[in-house]
């Protein structure tokens, strides 16, 4: 009967109407399910029943992958009396195809010839060729002989492309985890088979993945082992520069360089419990140490800074004491002492010490303060004192050079005598106008021995003497 045809007799109505029904599967997605072992096809009763046409799997490229979509054609004859209908599209039958992965992720898909191996006798069995033997694997009686070879063949495709699909992805690196379902499915379908192909070629196809599967978990063993070894190498690491560190003074940066390697601890990859358990021990220990040794020195400035507040809090109060002071000199020479024992004495924090000084030196200062003023008003009085003191100066060093020394010392002992009658003249030019002074006596004095030494007689007889030996000496020549 020809598509679109109506019937002769009302034995049998068809209704013209053709259905056409995708299922479509994504292979990258998901693997294909277990077929039911010897999968029967019921035979068309004299009830209304579908009966298949055309059936017609292929194979769509997509930029993400492949995908199989199975088209099927069917017609449907009532029962009689009944009004002509429509089979439906099942809702899931409709479905917008998913998006399939790339084309270079999926294996180009192996078609079968499935009259290689296998038969369909005129009974309905199907047969399928194994080396074993022939084995029924079903029934068909939905349509001719070569559609139900097609139909068989389509599943024996189902299973090898779910098989090569396991094998192109571990040949990727990665599917390890979902190729075992796929082998197991092949395997069953082995066990108690429902299709048409070449189970040689399937069986060799599982051997492949198994082997390729073994090969991927040695290799992602050796990974994870390479890993475990990178991280312990890691931890090792931390472990070896805090245990470097532990015995370092240098407080601020080691312990802001502990608290990095403690973070880097916590982010490192984790090892066997025993191995980290005994890094961690070490590292923790080296911690410890530093940390100790650092409260300890801490501790220890702590106390110098609280003995060098004590000591320096005592030398203010004494100099605080000595502020108020009119003893000039001793109380000069007090400070001096105070000054000395402050710097041989502890040294505080730099904020003590600052707080502290300032006191110090603010007592000092009050001191100095008063006996300069005091010594400026003194230098009031004494600038007539100089005044004087540099007119006999200026007297004295008129007598250089010393020509007549009798009247040079008599002049001399006259300026000596009126300046012890002048008193004190200010401070700051007592040195200057003394050291005049001191000059012309030296010249006098060294004038008066020049003189001395012509006139002494004891010296006169002692060179006419040694005069007239060296004459003598001469003489015997």
């Amino acid at each position: 009967m020809s598509e679109g045809s109506t019937p002769a007799s009302g034995d049998e109505a068809v209704v013209p109407e053709e259905v056409a029904i995708e299922m479509v599967e994504q292979a990258p997605a998901a693997p294909f399910g277990i077929l039911e072992a010897r999968e029967a096809v019921p035979a068309i009763a004299p009830a209304p029943a579908l009966r298949a046409i055309e059936t017609m799997t292929t194979v769509v490229s997509s930029p993400e992958g492949i995908a199989l979509v199975e088209t099927t054609r069917v017609q449907v004859a009532p029962s009689p009396g009944a009004a002509p209908a429509v089979v439906a599209p099942r809702p899931t039958a409709l479905k917008r195809p998913a998006r399939a992965a790339s084309p270079s992720s999926a294996p180009p898909m192996r078609r079968t010839d499935p009259s290689r191996f296998g038969r369909i006798d005129a009974d309905g069995t199907v047969w399928l060729s194994t080396p074993a033997g022939d084995v029924a694997v079903g029934n068909w009686a939905a349509g001719t002989a070569e559609e139900g070879l097609a139909f068989f063949g389509r599943k024996y495709d189902d299973i090898l492309v779910e098989v090569d699909l396991a094998a192109h992805r571990l040949k990727e690196g990665r599917g390890l985890d979902t190729a075992p379902t796929a082998v197991s499915h092949a395997r069953e379908a082995l066990a108690a088979p429902a299709f048409l192909g070449d189970v040689v070629e399937l069986a060799r196809a599982c051997d492949e993945v198994e082997a390729l599967m073994a090969s991927a978990r040695a290799d992602r063993e050796a990974a994870r082992a390479r890993q475990r070894e990178e991280a312990l190498a890691a931890r090792e690491a931390i472990v070896v520069e805090a245990e470097s560190l532990a015995e370092s003074t240098a407080w601020k940066v080691t312990g802001e360089r502990f608290t990095a390697l403690l973070d880097a601890w916590k982010a490192a990859p984790r090892i066997d419990r025993q191995r980290e358990q005994a890094l961690w021990k070490r590292f923790s220990s080296a911690r410890t140490g530093f940390d100790r040794r650092r409260r300890q020195h801490f501790a220890a400035r702590e106390s110098e800074r609280k003995e060098a507040l004590s000591a320096k809090e005592s030398l203010i109060r004494e100099a605080e004491k000595l502020s108020t002071s009119r003893e000039w000199a001793e109380t000069t020479r007090a400070y001096r002492s105070l000054m000395d024992r402050w710097k041989a004495a502890p040294r505080g924090s730099r904020q003590d010490e600052d707080r502290l000084w300032t006191r110090f030196r603010a007592a000092q200062d009050a001191f100095f303060a008063s006996r300069d003023a005091v010594n400026a008003e003194r230098d009031v009085e004494h600038r007539a004192n100089l005044e004087r003191k540099e007119a006999l100066v200026v007297e004295a060093e008129a007598l250089l050079p010393i020509l007549d020394v009798a009247a040079a010392k008599r002049t001399l002992r006259s300026v000596q005598e009126r300046w012890e009658g002048i008193g004190h003249v200010p401070r700051s030019d007592k040195e200057r106008i003394e050291r005049r002074l001191r000059v012309v006596e030296d010249a006098v004095r060294q004038a008066d021995e020049r003189r001395w030494a012509a006139s002494d007689p004891a010296r006169r007889a002692r060179a006419e003497d040694t005069a007239e030996r060296f004459r003598t000496a001469l003489a015997r020549a």
